[in-house]
């Protein structure tokens, strides 16, 4: 049986456009407001790259946001990562595989416990003390380098798949056709491209606004001017 949406109106999700960000990477582009202050969020452009028809921007919308998942943290790319999947056919496994040889396997698990993201029987044997990245020295040389990698990839896998019926319901709640996501994305990053195109032609150097969402209509709003689409 499926359940009534709690939400019935439009979705806003606020963002913020900068010429350059002070964060210490200097980028032009978009931020969630949601993830202004988080280090590890760095701002997008319209840019999509590669065979992926939508940006960062919409994949932090899309497949992290409006899915109830944080912007940062593995576990929670993992599951986002398997929403970009289903909604764009990409191999995901290159992601896994930089998130593994850049992060995990120096130590640094974001968003939680080395205990509690890696695979349980691996979490039992990591050494009780040392900082992260000893432990993980540690853990690396018990298994094998590229044992434990394979095990940590697939163990990005078996976490993404975990937020399926978690993201299934968060868009229910939104009033939002999950199946519809595909085309909700594009909608989004023609807006995006748009207003990132005006904001290069103006020279903007700073502007807030927010996208609204509805199942038959999304906007763009930014301080007077207004970009629509229809998923």
């Amino acid at each position: 049986m499926t359940q009534p949406a709690e939400t019935t109106g439009p979705i806003d999700v606020p963002v913020t456009y900068r010429r350059e960000w002070q964060d210490g990477f200097g980028a032009r582009g978009w931020k969630l407001d949601i993830a202004i202050d988080d280090a590890f969020v760095i701002a997008s452009t319209a840019y999509t790259g590669g065979n992926i028809p939508t940006s960062v921007l919409i994949h932090d919308i899309v497949d992290h946001h409006l899915c109830g998942f944080t912007l940062s943290g593995h576990r929670d790319e993992a599951m986002a990562l398997v929403q970009l999947r289903e909604r764009t056919g990409t191999d995901i496994r290159p992601d896994y595989s930089q998130m593994v040889d850049e992060d995990i396997l120096q130590g640094l698990v974001n968003g939680e416990a080395p205990e509690t993201f890696l695979p349980p029987d691996l979490a039992r044997q990591l050494p009780e003390q040392g900082t992260p990245a000893e432990r993980m020295h540690a853990l690396r040389k018990r298994i094998g380098e590229q044992a434990l990698r394979e095990r940590l990839i697939t163990r990005f896998f078996e976490l993404g798949e975990q937020g399926r019926q978690r993201a299934e319901q968060a868009w229910r709640r939104l009033g939002l056709e999950y199946a519809q996501r595909a085309a909700i994305a594009l909608a989004l990053q023609r807006l995006l491209e748009r207003a990132d195109a005006w904001m290069l032609e103006q020279d903007i150097e700073a502007l807030q606004g927010r996208f609204v969402i509805t199942p038959e209509e999304c906007r763009l709003e930014m301080d007077g001017q207004v970009w629509e689409d229809k998923p």
